[in-house]
């Protein structure tokens, strides 16, 4: 598979792009999902362990150049494409300036702050990179997991990389701070997933933590009722469905009943009328000794959700991507909110 990705390799290297089809020609061929690089990763996966890490980071330099080329050509051809400004009349009046408005994404952050804070939840930050103890080892990761994988997460080196998630500020505020702990932690996270209308490479968060004596299921799940009642109203339904994560045990997902397409399905829910918002468990008891706690003593739980997910429902937003482009046209529609 080696000689296969160096050849490849050498081959969109050699390749000059002309003309906007060619663009498209060459996107389609190595980007579309049944293309040369979809083939490349599947086929990656099957490779053995060993050879992985040589593999992977040459089918990395592969997925750069071809879209730094892609990109490079984009720029080249919206410029020449541009058309002339026309001349504006002076002696015209001066448009009506208008105000600024928050970015939605902003907004539902804040909201879900201040709905977890009436609950008695502080809120708390850490770095946006991290090394391995705080963003995988201390929480209870295998080291075969895939997570740990480059083509999951954001290496800098093979310590340190950019946080896949703020449950490494909930392992510092466990090391640091003496239960009771009840404690949210927003911020942004990386992840290598291609970008489409559900997911992108970074994105933000808001994550829970509760530990105390005695805390149980019950209280989980009482405090996520409370969440989804007040953030998306009283009459949406939810369900818990059991699920697997290496930092909490039992684990679970919650869902809702989606509001965009009223459970009738849509692309948003997968057509199955029910929408995945966070996930969630008790806190499993590795984690709680790694971070000097002792669990015969405390108990506690963490949930996990996606503010993009949040908002593309309360906002009936179908594609995830507008939160990025700073489109005028699209943010005006948020003034007054």
């Amino acid at each position: 598979m080696k000689n296969k990705l160096e050849e490849i390799k050498n081959n969109i290297e050699k390749i000059t792009i002309n003309s906007i089809e060619e663009l498209e020609l060459f996107r389609n061929k190595y980007f579309s999902k049944k293309g040369i690089l979809a083939e490349l990763f599947e086929e990656f996966k099957q490779a053995p362990n060993e050879v992985k890490k040589d593999l992977g980071k040459l089918l990395n330099q592969i997925k750069i150049e071809t879209e730094t080329k892609i990109q490079k050509a984009t720029d080249n051809y919206s410029k020449k494409t541009k058309k002339k400004p026309t001349k504006k009349d002076k002696t015209l009046t001066i448009d009506k300036l208008l105000s600024g408005v928050r970015h939605p994404l902003t907004k539902v952050e804040k909201e879900i702050i201040n709905i977890f804070k009436k609950q008695g939840f502080t809120v708390s930050d850490g770095p946006e990179i991290e090394s391995d103890w705080y963003n995988f080892s201390a929480l209870n990761f295998p080291q075969n997991h895939p997570a740990r994988d480059m083509q999951d997460t954001f290496f800098i080196d093979k310590e340190i990389a950019l946080r896949t998630h703020t449950s490494s500020v909930q392992v510092r505020i466990m090391e640091n701070q003496k239960p009771p702990i009840r404690s949210i932690m927003p911020g942004r996270v990386y992840r290598n997933e291609s970008i489409s209308s559900r997911s992108n490479c970074y994105f933000h968060q808001v994550e829970g933590l509760f530990i105390d004596k005695d805390v149980s299921f019950v209280d989980l799940k009482q405090t996520l009722f409370s969440f989804v009642k007040e953030m998306f109203g009283s009459n949406t339904n939810v369900r818990f469905r059991p699920s697997y994560f290496p930092f909490t045990e039992p684990s679970a997902e919650m869902d809702i009943s989606c509001l965009i397409c009223g459970g009738s399905g849509c692309n948003i829910c997968k057509h199955s009328g029910w929408v995945e918002i966070l996930g969630c468990g008790m806190i499993d008891e590795n984690v709680l000794e790694n971070c000097k706690i002792n669990p015969k003593e405390y108990t506690g739980f963490a949930f996990g959700m996606g503010v993009e997910r949040i908002t593309m429902l309360k906002y009936n937003v179908k594609d995830l991507r507008v939160f990025f482009q700073n489109d005028i046209r699209f943010l005006g529609q948020f003034i007054g909110e």
